[in-house]
């Protein structure tokens, strides 16, 4: 059998509570960043695909918002986009915490084993705990399901991630590349531009913003003195929301803009003038219609 009769392509979900290190794998995977991260829960809202080539096989990781109960139309959203993945993809691995099983864990262990996919434990960060503890967080978990695997790793120092696509090369079926080898994402760069955005508000705001923070890309193609003229609004709820978004004398607005120039520079590799803006837009995490409006599918809002 030659090496192109060979070659394996598949969709793998990465599904999991809040904040246990999906989107530091994803962009672990495909070498750069593509998923924002923050200590902040919650921080991805949309679908977002990774793209792994290897030799062999090209894996395309579709990074899941995570999975918690839904308080408004933006959390159904959120929760009916991680599932409904599970429907498209080959594999599925389940993210936790190197702790036993807890009321989270055990609501989506029971949504997973309702399907028909095979379901990998992925325990993620081992390099915080002691290696003894691994196998009775293993045990905690086995009562829960039936996995087809169970893969400890570091997805931010990258432990045994090697050993996690191996054997993820296991499961999937031969099949054709679907992206160019050096395409590490199917989001439009504005797409990703506006996250890079949000994630400094996360990481630069008081707690009571970041959710009610959604940022659009409104320009991003003219060149004006060798750089690039991106445009973006910052969305909030309250006029509250608004002047911490600000800050004093437009502190906080200047910090966030520095900070996210640079990520958007590192991803373009091209110097970049960034303009930001901040609107009130009262209660649009309620707001089908504005959610639509800014990129969330009205179809998974119901």
């Amino acid at each position: 059998m030659t090496k192109e009769e060979s070659f394996k392509s598949g969709f793998v979900a990465l599904i999991g509570r809040p904040n246990v290190g999906k989107s530091t794998l994803l962009n672990y995977l495909v070498g750069q960043k593509v998923a924002i991260m923050s200590p902040q829960p919650q921080t991805t809202r949309n679908k977002i695909s990774g793209i792994y080539t290897g030799d062999n096989e090209q894996i395309v990781f579709v990074d899941t918002p995570g999975i918690h109960k839904p308080k408004n139309k933006l959390d159904d959203f959120m929760d009916n986009s991680s599932l409904s993945t599970l429907d498209e993809v080959d594999v599925v691995l389940f993210m936790v915490e190197p702790e036993p099983a807890g009321k989270g864990d055990h609501y989506i262990a029971d949504l997973l084993s309702k399907i028909n996919k095979p379901v990998f434990l992925v325990i993620n960060k081992i390099d915080t705990i002691h290696p003894d503890k691994l196998l009775e967080i293993m045990d905690s978990y086995r009562s829960l399901g039936d996995f087809a695997e169970i893969v400890p790793i570091s997805a931010s120092q990258g432990n045994n991630v090697d050993e996690l696509i191996k054997t993820i090369g296991k499961y999937l079926p031969e099949g054709p590349q679907f992206y160019d080898a050096d395409q590490v994402t199917d989001r439009p760069e504005y797409f990703i531009v506006a996250e890079l955005i949000r994630e400094q508000v996360l990481r630069l705001t008081h707690e009571e913003v970041p959710h009610a923070t959604a940022v659009v890309v409104d320009r991003m193609k003219d060149h004006e003195a060798g750089k690039l003229q991106i445009e973006a609004t910052i969305y909030v709820e309250r006029d509250g929301q608004k002047g911490i978004i600000i800050g004093k004398g437009g502190k906080m607005l200047k910090q966030i803009g520095i900070a996210a120039r640079r990520e958007i520079e590192n991803l373009l590799g091209e110097k970049v003038n960034l303009r930001l803006w901040v609107k009130v837009q009262k209660n649009w995490r309620t707001d089908p219609a504005f959610l639509k409006s800014i990129g969330y599918n009205a179809k998974e809002l119901r």
